[in-house]
């Protein structure tokens, strides 16, 4: 089995805090991860919504389209008011080849306001529990019917943060819901990567990237800062330049027999953290870890 590396465009432009990179345009984020040796990019807010658009315009760079956000508000509205609002998104999805959807429920999340702690993180209710898995259930039974599985990204400041949320997500979903693994998210939850990869190598289809400052991270926590304050502060980097162990994760994700894409997603500033040097480190990084990990790479 193989992999794919791809990039998430928040190395040069942020969509949670837009001013980060907000002159960037996007011709620079495409030509700069291809120049890092990527081979696809994940959707960003400055990214063409029209596949007939967009599908050019990532050909000429030479890159695929890995996959793209949603925020989903599963507590708010029903199933079918859901997949009706997903369908241009899964259509841009569908139509430019990309078979996994960044899928997060957003109602009462917190990462996007830099005045709330991560300690305001917000934790459904049992009520709430019971409402959104089988409204979720039904949206990814749709997505897959469609040739897209969702891929649930569990996230700091939303209502999955942690790995006893994911359990319970995991434990309560149908297996068309898959799960996104995020090494940073996890860790900054207090979660355990490579304990998640092995409990649910077979549920995950998309695996994001980032690593940890311990010191930065602890820093945001004894102070309770926000989750944008942390990536203001160098709490997240690209892998290789933090201390999870990567070498680790790819091999349980080589012995499961993983086979979608290995995506550097690290929010950091890019006045800070020089966006071509970070890309290029991400990658080269990845590289080195799936060749020790036994994980071959494909373009």
């Amino acid at each position: 089995m193989s992999v794919r590396l791809g990039i998430n465009p928040l190395t040069w432009t942020n969509d949670d805090m837009p001013s980060l990179g907000g002159d960037t345009p996007l011709e620079v984020c495409l030509s700069e991860g291809r120049q890092a040796g990527f081979s696809g990019f994940e959707l960003g807010h400055k990214f063409p919504r029209d596949p007939e658009v967009l599908g050019p315009i990532l050909d000429k760079h030479g890159l695929s389209l890995v996959s793209g956000w949603y925020s989903s508000s599963l507590l708010t509205r029903s199933a079918e008011e859901e997949i009706e609002a997903l369908k241009p998104h899964l259509h841009l999805l569908k139509s430019l080849g990309a078979t996994a959807m960044v899928f997060c429920e957003v109602t009462h999340c917190v990462h996007g306001q830099r005045d709330v702690p991560l300690c305001h993180s917000p934790r459904m209710s049992e009520a709430e529990w019971q409402t959104f898995i089988p409204r979720l259930n039904e949206v990814a039974d749709y997505c897959q019917e469609q040739g897209v599985r969702i891929a649930y990204h569990h996230h700091l400041g939303t209502v999955i943060e942690t790995e006893a949320e994911v359990e319970r997500l995991m434990a309560e979903t149908r297996p068309s819901v898959g799960l996104l693994l995020d090494s940073g998210h996890l860790v900054g939850a207090g979660g355990d990567p490579v304990a998640v990869q092995k409990r649910y190598a077979e549920r995950i289809v998309h695996v994001h990237c980032k690593d940890i400052r311990k010191e930065v991270l602890a820093d945001v926590r004894n102070r309770d800062l926000s989750f944008l304050d942390g990536v203001l502060g160098g709490m997240f980097t690209v892998p290789g330049d933090g201390y999870i162990d990567y070498v680790t994760l790819f091999k349980g994700l080589r012995e499961s027999g993983y086979a979608g894409w290995v995506v550097v997603e690290a929010e950091q500033d890019p006045a800070v953290a020089h966006p071509l040097t970070y890309a290029r480190l991400g990658h080269d990084n990845l590289q080195r870890f799936c060749a020790e990990a036994g994980l071959i790479v494909t373009e």
